[in-house]
């Protein structure tokens, strides 16, 4: 729209494709190099946009929510930000990653523990509901359900991912995580 100060019309059909009930969510649990690691299982719901990167660059460069989420999102816009959820058991989540856009984290149910830097550089900061974090642009990050009072209990994260084809990339360990991984070597 040219100017956002002329007022338009608009159908109750138009808005309703832009609702998403949580309960018709479709969400993924592969796509990314480290949804295979049994410390990574995680389902990754897109809300709102991740239309997928441009082109990959390489093998650890990806769309946040990964390919698989990343080509159903509930309501598929390219208006400058992406949402979208994590439901994960304790103990699960993503391997260390940057992105080239701002990144923000609310914890909707448990707690939820966010990492960056690596090595001794690396900080961390648990979240309970509503807390917010947001991570700038290059930092590399990671997150983690760490509601331990109950071991099968999934809990809910929101991210917002600015940009309309965001990209994340793995960082150099986490991809070394992945490739021992896949010649069958545990940690």
């Amino acid at each position: 729209m040219n100017d956002w100060r002329t007022i338009r019309p608009w159908s109750r059909d138009e808005m309703m494709k832009r609702v998403a009930r949580f309960r018709k969510l479709k969400g993924s649990d592969g796509g990314l190099p480290d949804s295979k690691l049994p410390e990574c299982r995680r389902k990754l719901y897109a809300v709102i946009g991740f239309q997928p990167p441009m082109e990959k660059q390489n093998a650890a460069t990806t769309s946040p929510v990964g390919d698989d989420a990343s080509s159903m999102p509930a309501i598929s816009i390219a208006e400058g930000f992406n949402l979208g959820y994590c439901k994960a058991k304790p103990g699960k989540g993503p391997l260390m990653h940057n992105h080239d856009t701002n990144e923000t984290f609310i914890a909707l149910t448990g707690r939820w523990r966010c990492e960056w830097n690596e090595g001794k550089a690396k900080e961390h900061v648990d979240l309970a509901p509503y807390d917010v974090i947001s991570f700038p642009v290059g930092v590399a990050r990671r997150f983690m359900n760490v509601t331990y009072d109950g071991p099968n209990k999934e809990h809910l994260l929101m991210f917002i991912i600015g940009g309309n084809q965001p990209q994340a990339e793995f960082t150099p360990a986490a991809m070394r995580r992945c490739e021992e991984f896949a010649k069958g070597k545990t940690r």
